[in-house]
C-alpha cells in the first residue's frame, strides 16, 4: 500500500492491539458504504479494512514493521515483482537494512524549516465574537549578520575539494552477493557540496539566528478548546536558504463563571424566587453580547428551560448562530421569618395542602 498503514488508521507506530481495534471500528463504522454515501467512502474504507488486516495480524505486522511491505501488499504491473511479493524498489530498501547506508541518497539542499507551536489562551467572549491577538515567538530565521550564508561577511563558500562540488561520492562494496556500488552524501561537506573556511562568528556556519517576532493572529469567532489556526510561513527558516516552515496556534477556551458552552449553545441557570415563578415575572439575564430581557410566565414550574434565539455562539466559518439556553430555578430562603413563616402556612391552607393523604400517588408526577 502506498500509504502508511498507521497514518490509514490514525494510530501511532507504537500503538497496541487494542488501540489498532478500537480506530479501526471507529473508521470502519465512518465510511462503510451503507451508512457514508459521499464519493470516494467506499475507497477509503477498503483502505481501512487492508491496513486492519495487516496491522491485526502479529505476524504480517512484524514484517510490515521490519520492511514496510507484508507477502500480501497489493502488486503493480509487469515484470519489476520478486522474491514473493517484493518489488525491485523495496528489495533495495531492505538490503540497505542490511547493509547500511542509502544506495540513492540526494544531494543535500534546501530544506523547509521545522513547524512550530504556540499555545494561547482565550476567554470565552473573545473566543465567541473573534479577535486579532498579537503574540510573540521565538523562531530560527536567517542569521542577520552573514544573511544566511553561514559564511564571514566578506568571504565566501569554496566547493568540497573530496567531492569537488557534487555533494556526493561513489563507493564500491564487495559482499557476497557480488560487488555493489553506492552513491552517498558526501562525508567532508554533509551533501552540500562546498565547505566554510571562514564561519560566521555570529551563527557559527549555521546560517541562522534565533530571533524574537511579535506576530498578528487573527481569530475567527467560534474557536473553541482543541481549535487550530495555522499561520503561513511563521515558523522556522529553512537551512540552505529552504523556505520557513509553518506556525500553529493551538486555542485553550477557559471556563466561564456562569456561561456554558455545549457545541454552539450557551447555556446559563437562574434562581428566582417562589413568587416570581407563581405569579409571573420580566427579568433580565446576561448573554454574550450583552443582556437580554426574558418573560417568565405566571405558574413557570422549577426547572424550566426558555431559549433566547440567536444569542449563542457564531458558527465557525459558517453562517447563522447557536442559541442560549436559561434554566429556571425556584430560589427557597435557608430562614424565613414569623411573619413570612404565617404568610406561607394561610398559603398553603388555601392550596389545600396541609390536608393530610393516605394516597401514595398523590405527589407523583405522570410520564409524558
Amino acid at each position: 500500500m502506498a500509504k502508511d498503514l498507521y497514518e490509514i488508521l490514525g494510530v501511532a507506530r507504537g500503538a497496541n492491539a487494542t488501540e489498532i481495534k478500537k480506530a479501526y471500528r471507529v473508521l470502519a463504522r465512518k465510511y462503510h458504504p451503507d451508512v457514508n454515501k459521499e464519493s470516494g467512502a467506499e475507497d477509503r474504507f477498503k483502505e481501512v479494512q487492508k491496513a486492519y488486516e495487516i496491522l491485526s495480524n502479529p505476524d504480517k505486522k512484524a514484517q510490515y514493521d521490519q520492511f514496510g511491505i507484508t507477502d500480501d501488499s497489493p502488486r503493480g504491473g509487469g515484470g519489476s515483482e520478486g522474491f514473493g511479493g517484493f518489488s525491485a524498489e523495496n528489495f533495495e530498501d531492505i538490503f540497505d537494512s542490511f547493509f547500511g547506508g542509502n544506495r540513492r541518497q540526494k544531494r543535500s539542499g534546501p530544506r523547509q524549516g521545522e513547524d512550530l507551536r504556540y499555545d494561547l489562551e482565550l476567554s470565552l467572549e473573545d473566543a465567541c465574537k473573534g479577535i486579532k491577538k498579537d503574540i510573540e515567538i521565538y523562531h530560527l530565521d536567517k542569521c542577520s549578520r552573514c544573511k544566511g550564508s553561514g559564511a564571514q561577511p566578506g568571504t565566501q563558500k569554496n566547493p568540497c575539494h573530496q567531492c569537488h562540488g557534487a555533494g556526493q561520492i561513489k563507493t564500491v562494496q564487495r559482499t557476497m552477493l557480488g560487488s555493489f556500488s553506492q552513491v552517498v552524501a558526501c562525508p567532508t561537506c554533509h551533501g552540500s557540496g562546498q565547505i566554510i573556511q571562514h564561519p560566521c562568528l555570529l551563527c557559527h556556519g549555521k546560517g541562522l539566528e534565533k530571533q524574537k517576532r511579535k506576530i498578528s493572529v487573527s481569530i475567527p469567532a467560534g474557536v473553541e478548546s482543541g481549535t487550530r489556526l495555522r499561520v503561513s510561513s511563521e515558523g522556522n527558516h529553512g537551512e540552505e536558504g529552504g523556505p520557513p516552515g509553518d506556525l500553529y496556534v493551538f486555542i485553550t477556551v477557559k471556563p466561564h463563571v456562569y456561561f456554558v458552552r455545549r457545541a454552539d449553545d450557551i447555556h446559563i441557570r437562574v434562581e428566582l424566587p417562589l413568587s416570581k415563578l407563581i405569579l409571573g415575572a420580566e427579568i433580565i439575564v446576561p448573554t454574550l453580547s450583552g443582556h437580554a430581557e426574558l418573560k417568565i410566565p405566571a405558574g413557570t414550574a422549577s426547572g424550566t428551560t426558555f431559549r433566547l434565539k440567536g444569542k449563542g455562539v457564531p458558527h465557525l466559518q459558517s453562517y447563522g448562530t447557536g442559541d442560549q439556553f436559561v434554566d429556571v430555578l425556584v430560589k427557597i430562603p435557608k430562614t424565613i421569618s414569623a411573619k413570612e413563616k404565617k404568610l406561607i402556612e394561610e398559603f398553603a391552607e388555601l392550596q389545600g395542602d396541609l390536608k393530610k393523604t393516605t394516597d401514595p400517588l398523590v405527589y407523583v408526577k405522570r410520564n409524558r
